[in-house]
């Protein structure tokens, strides 16, 4: 996950929580002050000279009329007229005060190396206020960062927090965020736990996104039991389509199939599948659940809807799954359309075992002999045994021992064996046949009735 970098000084301005720009009114020194030599000045304040300077460089940058525009150029021609004149002279507050408008020159026309350099120029002020030292170190943080200089941004904040009375949501993040880039994702999960709970502590509210980076890092740590429970947290807080879909990943992840697939059945359920992908799963899954009828409906939902494709392999998916939940009738439909799609013959001996089965017995002939006819049958030997069945079950004799004749022909040394031994089935099943029909003739002969005996 790469940060991106900021695009414009609104994006640096968010980042910098204390604006720099003077917009009270300024210090002085005292009347008597002002006269007394240079050397005597009170660090705090300002002398008139360098007061008069900002306040015209602070007029350039900032016009107090809103439709004027900040003179950038102009603003930074006066300031190195005062740097140049008076810096060596000025006191750590003025000082100070200069390089704060500085970095709002360089903040204001993007020039973000110009502005990390002159922050870093004012940390070497030795007199710098607490204050002014802490916005500056939080600064340097987040304009590192924004240039990905990842570890001097760590070692900033590092250097706030070591500084700073209290914690700051800011710097957790910072802090986080950086560390994530250096991939020390074990050193960033602390921060973003402590920028959480700090933030809530402060009453403010969390969005999804900062949910789901924490999310990220359990994954990224593979700690899925920990990304389970937050998962559960996410989805009750933002019934997020997302959310919903990564419950079952995080199960698969953990081993736990069962559970993965009621997960993704829940997704389906609250209308949070919509791919072909998840539809094609979920009721897959539910056949190797030992709900296969589940699934095939579930299948046929997304066919109908149109979000799984109606191609070969997805009506052939399809039609199986009533073939394992033995619902025949229901998947010749789908079995027929990927016999008319198909290449091979393996469609039609699907709808030829299909009538088979339901006791269609001509019609399984009809789709074994189009079966045999199309060829590039995964299992021709497979085929012509069915079709014997089936005209074996047409007291079809003789079609029925040449169909098992070239199943011997086409099959492996299993598949010749099976299929003379069927011979010689249908040969003792003809022979009892023969035997049921003479004795069928003898008795109607037998019970010939006698003539009638009304004329």
């Amino acid at each position: 996950m790469k940060m991106l970098r900021p695009a414009s000084l609104t994006l640096l301005a968010a980042l910098l929580a204390t604006p720099l720009l003077l917009k009270s009114p300024l210090v002085l020194a005292g009347e008597e002050e002002q006269r007394a030599p240079p050397e005597a000045r009170t660090a705090g304040t300002l002398s008139q000279q360098v007061m008069r300077s900002i306040s015209e460089i602070q007029e350039l940058m900032s016009p107090e009329d809103e439709g004027d525009e900040p003179n950038y150029a102009e603003a930074k021609i006066k300031l190195d007229e005062l740097r140049e004149r008076r810096f060596e002279r000025m006191n750590d507050f003025e000082k100070s005060t200069l390089l704060s408008f500085y970095t709002n020159y360089y903040l204001g026309t993007e020039d973000y190396r110009g502005a990390l350099n002159t922050f870093e120029e004012m940390l070497l002020i030795e007199e710098l206020r607490l204050d002014q030292r802490l916005r500056t170190l939080r600064s340097l943080g987040q304009l590192y960062a924004a240039e990905e200089e990842w570890q001097n941004s760590i070692n900033n904040f590092t250097s706030w927090r070591e500084l700073s009375p209290e914690e700051d949501v800011t710097v957790y993040k910072g802090l986080s965020y950086a560390h994530y880039q250096l991939e020390q994702f074990e050193a960033a999960l602390p921060y973003w736990l402590d920028y959480m709970n700090l933030s809530l502590d402060s009453g403010e509210v969390l969005e999804r996104d900062d949910y789901t980076y924490l999310n990220g890092l359990y994954f990224t740590l593979e700690d899925f039991e920990k990304a389970l429970d937050l998962t559960k947290t996410m989805i009750v807080k933002f019934n997020n389509k997302t959310d919903w879909q990564n419950f079952n990943a995080i199960y698969a992840s953990l081993d736990q199939e069962e559970r993965r697939v009621q997960a993704l059945n829940l997704a389906y359920i609250v209308g949070h599948i919509d791919d072909e992908q998840r539809y094609m799963n979920l009721g897959q899954s539910m056949a190797g659940m030992e709900i296969p009828l589940s699934g095939a409906k579930i299948i046929e939902e997304g066919l109908e809807k149109e979000i799984i494709e109606e191609n070969l392999e997805n009506l052939e998916v399809a039609a199986q799954m009533h073939l394992i939940a033995s619902t025949y009738a229901d998947g010749l439909p789908n079995a027929l359309r990927v016999a008319e799609m198909s290449d091979s013959g393996d469609g039609w001996d699907t709808v030829g075992y299909i009538h088979y089965v339901l006791g269609d017995y001509e019609e399984a002939v009809e789709a074994f002999e189009s079966a045999i006819e199309k060829g590039d049958l995964n299992n021709r030997s497979d085929t012509l045994m069915f079709l014997a069945r089936a005209r074996l079950e047409l007291d079809d004799f003789d079609g029925a021992r040449r169909a098992a004749r070239q199943a011997s022909d086409a099959g492996d040394e299993s598949d010749r064996s099976a299929a003379q031994q069927y011979l010689t089935f249908i040969g003792s099943t003809e022979q009892r046949y023969n035997i049921i029909e003479q004795r069928k003739a003898e008795s109607i002969d037998y019970y010939r009735p006698y003539p009638s005996l009304i004329n």
